[in-house]
């Protein structure tokens, strides 16, 4: 029964202690990171007098725009909260590469919220699956609308998504500012506004997050459309219905959009087109073909 009671009495002790080794790696690996950053590679003047290897303290902080103080403690391997908008702002100031801001997001024990990183719901399973899909256009997105992964079919069915640049790869994006997946929509101006009615819902739980106002600032310089449609503040949820989608190759498509949910309503969720009739099939069989063949 001693023994039961020591061993009770040394968990924290044991949890505190990884907390502990956490907090320092991460401090040793910004300090790292800061003294290998040149002031010119970051834009700022070198100056005569610089007895810091690389950037100083101060710097960092005003190129990620958060206190001195605060990033000092962090570079002291302080016991205080890292949110997920501070550490991407240090990734971007730092100019960590993907592995690099991968190990931060992982010493921060925290889940990183860019667009480009990898999904750990992408297993290479749902990669098969996607294939295995055939004829049927299908993704996976998250709720911000961001495509992390699509089968050929859906390659071809709003516009060459392989000509996209992997970081342009959103669907609300696509659908405000993009010539040819425009074309494609039927009924281009009831699909934009329901598509940003979702993503403001979806935004609700995400309001602080800097990939969520990075996407919505882009969406507003770039389309006026947009920015009218976002000012309603109009919300409704994810559920689906049927579409028509003009494709370029093989004509008019009748399709239900269906999604698969891979984890939280929140999260990421499988995105399919099963055709509603025969005809639509038959075109998307021979979409299927082509994308193959171009493959």
């Amino acid at each position: 029964m001693t023994t039961m009671a020591a061993d009770t009495r040394l968990a924290p002790e044991r949890a505190e202690s990884a907390s502990d080794i956490r907090r320092h790696e991460l401090a040793a690996f910004l300090r790292s990171r800061r003294e290998r950053i040149t002031p010119e590679q970051v834009g700022l003047a070198r100056g005569r007098r610089r007895r810091t290897p690389g950037l100083r303290r101060e710097e960092v902080a005003q190129l990620s725009a958060v206190g001195v103080t605060w990033y000092t403690w962090l570079e002291q391997a302080r016991d205080i909260q890292v949110s997920v908008q501070v550490l991407d702002a240090l990734a971007r100031a730092l100019l960590f590469d993907p592995s690099e801001r991968a190990h931060l997001f992982a010493l921060a024990g925290a889940a990183d919220p860019a667009p480009g990183t990898e999904c750990p719901a992408v297993t290479p399973a749902l990669r098969t699956m996607l294939g295995q899909l055939g004829p049927i256009p299908a993704c996976v997105q998250n709720s911000r609308y961001d495509v992390l992964a699509y089968n050929r079919t859906y390659a071809r069915l709003l516009c060459d998504l392989d000509a996209v640049a992997p970081e342009d790869r959103n669907c609300l994006l696509l659908a405000f500012t993009h010539d040819d997946w425009r074309a494609s929509i039927v009924d281009l101006p009831e699909v934009t506004r329901m598509m940003a009615a979702k993503f403001r819902a979806s935004m609700a739980g995400h309001l602080a997050e800097p990939a969520w106002k990075a996407l919505v600032h882009r969406l507003e310089e770039r389309s006026p459309e947009f920015r009218e449609v976002w000012e309603r503040h109009e919300v409704v949820d994810q559920r689906g219905r049927t579409k028509y989608i003009r494709n370029a190759h093989v004509g008019l498509l009748h399709v239900e959009h269906v999604n698969l949910w891979l984890g939280p309503s929140s999260g990421p969720r499988l995105v399919s087109y099963p055709p509603v009739d025969a005809r639509t099939r038959d075109r998307l069989e021979e979409l299927h073909r082509l994308a193959s063949d171009a493959a």
